[in-house]
This record gives C-alpha cells, structure tokens and sequence, in this order.
C-alpha cells in the first residue's frame, strides 16, 4: 500500500546511505543494528507500567529506529552493489523476529488483549510467509494487501503515541492489526490464487 511512498523515501535517504557507507556499515551489519533496535522496543513495551508512560514514546522511538535501519539496509545494497541472497535471507528472518518480539513484549505487559495481541503477531508473520512462498511461485507479490510491514510499523507507532495520552489506544491499534495483517494475508492468497489460475489456463 505504501509502496510508491517507500521509494520516494528511499531517495530521500540516498545521502544518509552514502553517509553509513563511508563509515563502513555494510547492509547485514545495519540489518543486526535494526534488529538491536526492535529488541530494545519490545523490552520496554514488556516493562511499561498498565497506565500511560514515557516508556510508550520510547519504545515507539526505537522501533521507527528499527524501520529506518530496515529502509537503510535495502538502499545501500542496491546503490552500492552489496545485495547477496544471504544478506537478504538474514534481512527477511531478522524482520520477523523483530515483528514477533514487539507484539510479544505489547503482550507480556498486559497493553492489549492477548487473544488480538496473538492473532497480530500470527498475521504479521503470515504476511510476510504469503509473500514469500508467492514469489517463490514466480508471482509479483510487492505492494499486495492493505498491511505490509511499513504500514503495520506506522500503525503501531501511531497507536503508541496516542496511548501515551489514553492507554486503551494500543490495544485498539493492535485490534485493527489483527484484522488489517489477517486480511491482508487473504488478499495476497486471492491474489496467487489467480495468478496460478491464469498460468494452468
């Protein structure tokens, strides 16, 4: 959904890449940071206190941390030729631990339901499984579905904020992911589902 957005994006960070660059941050090493990232913002979603806190702010902070590192990553392979299929298998295997960590430590503090917390976290996963087994049946999957990950990250972080103000925010947020993430994963098995038509046709 926001994939023509992410490229405009990208561009823009194209100074910031060659900045990392030159200090000798390769894609995997920026990946790892971003992962740190996403650890250190389910932590402190695990230890925020069942009223609002400053720890919401701070744990929104790291995980756009995380999402930025996750763009940066993408931009310097590209731009300087350091994409390898292992560097972009570890990417992919980091993301979704770092999903699952976030949704995991929103849960462990009691932020949101654990019934929606758990059925965010299974569809975040399923988004991203969705789109790899449907690239690996040769089908164009990018920008398929309502809730890729940048639109799930600003979500949260959005819902985070607001919680910071009014607590119960999260656990609506996480609700409309729940739904968005699930959804999407059904949009993008209708998708394949006829694509793969078209090709027995």
């Amino acid at each position: 959904m926001l994939t023509k957005l992410k490229k405009k994006v990208q561009q823009m960070l194209t100074s910031q890449a060659r900045a990392a660059h030159k200090i000798g941050l390769t894609p995997n090493k920026i990946s790892i940071i971003g992962f740190i990232l996403a650890l250190s913002s389910a932590a402190v979603y695990a230890f925020t206190p069942n009223q609002p806190s400053w720890l919401l702010l701070l744990a929104t902070f790291f995980l756009l941390a995380s999402g930025f590192c996750d763009t940066l990553d993408g931009i310097i392979a590209r731009n300087y030729q350091q994409a390898t299929v292992l560097g972009g298998f570890l990417d992919s295997l980091l993301d979704r631990y770092a999903d699952a960590s976030v949704y995991a430590g929103i849960i462990i503090a009691g932020l949101c339901n654990p019934f929606w917390g758990l059925a965010a976290l299974a569809g975040s996963v399923l988004v991203s499984y969705s789109r790899a087994r449907g690239e690996a049946a040769g089908i164009k999957m990018e920008s398929v579905g309502l809730a890729e990950r940048a639109e799930r990250m600003l979500i949260l972080a959005a819902a985070s904020i607001i919680a910071f103000f009014w607590l119960p925010a999260l656990n609506y947020g996480i609700i409309v992911l729940a739904v968005l993430s699930n959804l999407t994963v059904i949009q993008r098995a209708l998708h394949v589902y006829k694509e793969l038509k078209k090709k027995i046709v």
